[in-house]
């Protein structure tokens, strides 16, 4: 009879699972960018208060909030060769499907749930920035697109790079379900391999600690990072004698 549970299997089989992390981070890392750049935009278009497009920017939000993931990869691996049929067949065009791989469909999927959760990330962190400051961009002649590049975004990362943080460390366990598009990265590789050795809870357990400290890297790296770029909060004011006796000491009148 076997062991119940093998502690050396969960740690010589990690090597094992490693194999595919690359293609998890590279899931996580265009999922977030897709995600990013299409939160900004949904951002933009409901702090600006476009009368056509912020309705339909918040319905696309709700939708995306209030559905699984997973029904999402599955509505993209399934739903979008179905559209692609029926654009060939409607124009004639001859759009291969088959050349296109599931990378495709989960990336672009992950991508599209995290931007329903990165506009609100955003839009409060856009908002959060001093209106002082715009006003200023806005009176140097600056276009409302000028002073959101220049002065409004790199405020606003540094306010929404935690939660950002954690999106990305949602995002990366997320890639988790990508199997469903029929991509192998770490958690299907470890079905593949549980499914040779039938050590389905060692399996589960290497990817938990793979998954764990994927995740303290991400804390501990966004921690460094925000200790950088941060803000002074309180910035000491110095007084007109202070400035004069800083003049004496330098010789000045």
């Amino acid at each position: 009879m076997g062991k119940i549970f093998d502690i050396k299997l969960v740690f010589t089989q990690i090597p094992k699972l490693l194999v595919k992390l690359p293609v998890t981070l590279e899931l996580a890392l265009i999922g977030m960018v897709i995600g990013l750049l299409l939160g900004l935009l949904m951002a933009v278009i409901k702090i600006r208060g476009t009368k056509v497009l912020s309705p339909i920017v918040n319905f696309i939000i709700s939708l995306l909030r209030g559905t699984p993931i997973i029904v999402q990869l599955y509505i993209a691996f399934f739903g979008f060769p179905m559209i692609f049929k029926a654009v060939n067949a409607k124009f004639g065009t001859n759009l291969q499907i088959a050349d296109i791989p599931g990378f495709v469909y989960a990336a672009f999927a992950l991508g599209l749930n995290q931007s329903a959760f990165s506009a609100e990330i955003i839009r409060s962190a856009l908002l959060s920035v001093n209106k002082g400051q715009i006003e200023a961009a806005y009176s140097l002649g600056m276009t409302y697109f000028q002073a959101l590049r220049r002065i409004i975004l790199p405020e606003a990362f540094v306010v929404a790079l935690p939660t950002l943080g954690n999106s990305l460390i949602s995002i990366i366990k997320g890639t988790s379900l990508a199997f469903t598009c029929a991509v192998v990265e770490i958690t299907a590789q470890g079905q593949i391999i549980a499914g040779r050795s039938y050590r389905y809870f060692e399996t589960y357990v290497s990817l938990a600690i793979i998954y764990w400290v994927l995740t303290v890297i991400i804390e501990q790296a966004i921690k460094f990072t925000e200790k950088k770029i941060a803000i002074p909060s309180e910035i000491p004011l110095v007084t007109e004698e202070e400035l004069r006796l800083q003049a004496v000491k330098r010789g000045e009148k």
